[in-house]
């Protein structure tokens, strides 16, 4: 009595499905689990054939089996284990793994169904088919975009692999009307020069106001030309890596003297160009062409962005530790949404107006301190003033 009690107790209390059929396929028993999955209290289903939870065509195949079974009296379990679709109540299908057991029982044979429900198996497996095909999908579409990336470069690098051969050939015509400039244009520029002191020299007899005004007008114009001409020609240079720093000792003093009293000269109706040297040392190792090109700039730049009756300041330092040169001005100074590509080749402060510049000189200046292992930085407000300050480590 006790193990009939454990058994159906096992049976009432099981996770899976357990339904006996006689051999006529009628249901004698059904577990609590079964009404569950087929939503039918056992008084609707004892009695009755098992083929009411099966929809078609599971239903006539098991009639079939149940016709051949009654002809032949054999009886074939067909599909132990196999998956098959259960029928609810409410004509829901919903599939389930069956495993068949036939038991022999008081004289004769019962059949024992064990269901297994598999509904959420087989929807993660519908959603891993559905992901898989997206993954596919997916494949295809970065395979296509991969396809359409490769080309792009592929055009991307023929049109670069042009750009380069025509950047080439403007490289080397560019560098073939420097070298025509560089002599076709300071021959003229230098005979236009001498004549133009001939006549300053030969209008003095006449002492007039008029012919002093042009002949300083000529020779202004002269002086913007070379610049403008010397600034290509370092560019030029530059670019092509032609440039390097030839360092000599030499006075910094004397040297810087020279230019002060040369740029006098270019200076605006009482402009004083003052210069100063603060330390006791006074020679330096630098590239002297390269370091006159950075002053003369410096200053010609105050000069033109400084107005009459100005002062600009020119001084140098050389200590135990650095050489510092710096050139002041008090004239229009640098608006502040300038300063940031002030170095930048070609490019002039918006407030330059009318005033004549290539935009060149400062990038010069930069690329010619960076060449001898400089540095330099500035200082500048607008109608106040700049101060550019090159510092120089010492060996």
């Amino acid at each position: 009595m006790e193990n009939a009690a454990l058994l159906v107790a096992i049976i009432e209390n099981a996770i899976d499905g357990i339904i006996t059929i006689n051999d006529r396929g009628m249901i004698e028993s059904i577990n609590p689990a079964a009404c569950k999955l087929f939503e039918y209290t056992p008084g609707e289903v004892i009695g009755k054939n098992v083929s009411m939870l099966m929809p078609p065509p599971d239903k006539v195949q098991h009639d079939e089996y149940l016709q051949r079974y009654q002809q032949t009296g054999h009886a074939h379990i067909i599909g132990i284990g196999r998956d098959v679709v259960g029928l609810k109540k409410d004509g829901t299908k919903f599939p389930f793994r069956l495993g068949i057991s036939e038991v022999q029982f008081l004289g004769r044979k019962i059949y024992a169904g064990f269901i297994h429900d598999i509904s959420h198996q087989r929807e993660a497996e519908e959603r891993l088919k559905e992901y898989a095909v997206h993954l596919e999908e997916l494949v295809e579409d970065r395979t296509q975009d991969l396809k359409t990336t490769v080309e792009a470069l592929q055009n991307a690098k023929e049109e670069v692999s042009s750009s380069l051969e025509k950047e080439r050939e403007m490289g080397l015509l560019k560098s073939r009307f420097v070298s025509i400039a560089s002599h076709e244009f300071r021959t003229p520029l230098t005979s236009v020069q001498l004549s133009v002191s001939l006549i300053e020299k030969y209008a003095e007899a006449f002492n007039s106001p008029n012919i002093i005004k042009h002949v300083h007008k000529i020779k202004s114009a002269i002086v913007n030309l070379t610049s403008i001409l010397n600034d290509f020609l370092s560019l030029e240079k530059l670019e092509a890596g032609k440039q390097e720093a030839a360092y000599h000792d030499f006075d910094l003093v004397g040297f810087s003297e020279t230019i002060a009293e040369e740029m006098q000269v270019l200076a605006k109706q009482n402009q004083n160009i003052i210069y100063q040297h603060t330390g006791t040392k006074s020679v330096i190792r630098l590239d002297q062409n390269l370091l006159k090109n950075c002053i003369v700039n410096l200053i010609n730049n105050a000069i033109k962005y400084s107005g009459e009756n100005s002062f600009i300041g020119f001084t140098t330092e050389i200590n135990e530790r650095e050489c510092i040169i710096t050139v002041s001005d008090n004239g229009i100074g640098i608006p502040e949404t300038d300063q940031k590509h002030l170095f930048e080749a070609f490019f002039r402060a918006h407030n330059t107006g009318t005033i004549p510049g290539t935009g060149l000189g400062l990038n010069i200046v930069a690329r010619y301190t960076n060449l001898m292992n400089g540095k330099i930085d500035f200082k500048s407000e607008v109608n106040q003033g700049t101060l550019f300050t090159i510092t120089f480590p010492m060996p």
